[in-house]
């Protein structure tokens, strides 16, 4: 069966940083794309980052490039997120998710498995 587990989200100062942690069972990150959104209150879910080992590829979205860092630990089954310089606008529930594929996608609806989301609140 496969499962996405997400953790590390919680309650930090603008400015402050935290890691999200994603582990998966039930089959191997390596095979598959897997991707972090998040969901802000009253607004669609969009993609943060991407991260595939098939095919070497880390993608983020323009508003957290240079704050988010993606990164995989094969042997823990486990994907992360460190997201430092939180901002406000990064509040949100935070999920991370099994692509249908190898490669990166910024579609949810090409993602099949999802976590149960974690909720990341940024106060100001």
């Amino acid at each position: 069966e496969v499962q996405l587990v997400e953790s590390g989200g919680g309650l930090v100062q603008a400015g402050g940083s935290l890691r999200l942690s994603c582990a998966a069972s039930g089959f191997t990150i390596d095979d598959y794309a897997i991707g972090w959104f998040r969901q802000a209150p009253g607004k669609e879910r969009e993609a943060v980052s991407c991260i595939s080992s098939s095919d070497a590829t880390i993608n983020y979205r323009d508003h957290v490039k240079g704050r988010f860092t993606i990164s995989s630990d094969n042997a823990k089954n486990t994907v992360y997120l460190q997201m430092n310089s939180l901002r406000p606008e990064d509040t949100g529930v935070y999920y991370c998710a099994m692509g249908q594929y190898y490669y990166c996608s910024g579609y949810h609806d090409e993602y099949d498995y999802w976590g149960q989301g974690t909720q990341v609140t940024v106060s100001s």
